[in-house]
This record gives structure tokens, sequence and C-alpha cells, in this order.
């Protein structure tokens, strides 16, 4: 157990001191920065559509930090010594998954209040909408390793990467802009089954991965 949250807590650092953390950060900020410019002035319709524009944001954010999640490992040899000392690939990326939660959820929690205030969304709809992040967060980190894995060390990664990420996220998507509507109705629940259904699968498919890249 000690080692496994040594495991994670590299992870988190690493997130912190790599500058991998901040650029889907900054990434996010600027979508919601930048989105008031297009829509113009209209209040209502960025009351409207901007919860929508965040939940995208925060979709596309996790791109970016693909490439550094398992590919420094790998050629560092440190999946091959946490192999050889008996660490199973899926107890490693779980470990991964984890340190991606607990390293983004701060950061992205701030980033959408500052966001949402950019953007002018209701504060009824912000606490629906941080809620909703918070369940999403899990299986945003979790396809995250997942696509590292499968993608490590093939040109062009990240854009491979967006295109096994975004037909994923589609359900994530669906529902949690579904819960800002004006009537949700299960958007809330649909989404937090999905994002455990994701979350759960996510370590035996980054797992699989990760062997295959041994072989």
């Amino acid at each position: 157990m000690r080692a496994f949250v040594a495991l994670v807590a590299r992870e988190v650092r690493l997130a912190w001191t790599g500058g991998g953390l901040w650029l889907p950060v900054v990434f996010y900020l600027a979508v919601a920065t930048l989105f008031p410019f297009v829509t113009g002035p209209d209040k209502a319709l960025l009351a409207r559509t901007g919860g929508g524009i965040l939940w995208i944001a925060a979709l596309l954010a996790t791109l970016l930090p693909i490439e550094r999640l398992i590919l420094p490992d790998r050629h560092s040899g440190v999946l091959d010594q946490l192999a050889l000392r008996g660490w199973s690939d899926e107890l490693v990326a779980t470990a991964k998954i984890a340190g991606q939660i607990v390293a983004f959820a701060l950061p992205l929690f701030l980033a959408t209040i500052v966001g949402a205030a950019l953007i002018g969304l209701p504060e009824a709809q912000l606490g629906t909408l941080l809620l909703g992040l918070a369940l999403a967060l899990p299986a945003l980190s979790g396809l995250s390793v997942m696509i590292a894995a499968l993608t490590a060390g093939l040109n062009g990664a990240s854009a491979l990467g967006g295109l096994l990420l975004v037909p994923i996220t589609i359900p994530l998507l669906i529902f949690g802009a579904g819960t800002l509507a004006e009537d949700p109705g299960n958007a809330m629940q649909l989404l937090a089954a999905t994002s455990l259904a994701i979350t759960a699968l996510s370590p035996f498919a980054a797992g699989a991965a990760l062997r295959a890249g041994r072989i």
C-alpha cells in the first residue's frame, strides 16, 4: 500500500513540476476567454451555451499531457523495473490514473470557476458544472492513461490520441452538458454511471496496452 501511494505521489509531482499540468489549464482558460469574442456580448447566449463550451474545453484539455504519461517511463525503464518488482500493469495504470485525478482536480475546479466568470455562467449552473466535472474527472484521467499507453512511441501520438479519445468521450459530453439544461432529467445519474464504467475499465485496457508495448 505504501509503495502504491508513493507511485501516486510521484505522478502528482511529475504533473506539477514537469509542465504537463499547466498547459491543459491554460488551454482551458484560453477557450473560456476567447469564446465571448466569438458569440459577442449577448449574455443570454453566453449563459445558455457557455457550460457546454467549458465541457468541450475540459475534454480537449485531457489530450495535451498524453505524450508524457507513459512514454518517458517506458524510455527510462521505469515500467520495466516495476514489472520486475512484481507490479502488475493494471496496478501501474491505476496508480497513474489516481495521480492524474489528484493532480488535476484542484487546478481544474479553480480554472472552471474563473472560466465560468469569464463566460458569465449563472451561479446556479456553476455548482452543477463543478459537480459534473468532479464525476467525469476519473473517467477523463482513465481515458488519458489508456490512450497514452496505446499510442506510446507512435508518430503523431497526440493527433492519434484525439481520434481515439473524442468518440469515447461523446457520452460524457452529452450527459455532462445535459446536466446544465433547464430540464436535466437523469443526466447527472447517467453521467455518474458512464464515468464509473469508463473508470473501472480503463486500468485493464491500459494494462493490456502496456504489456503489448513490451512484446
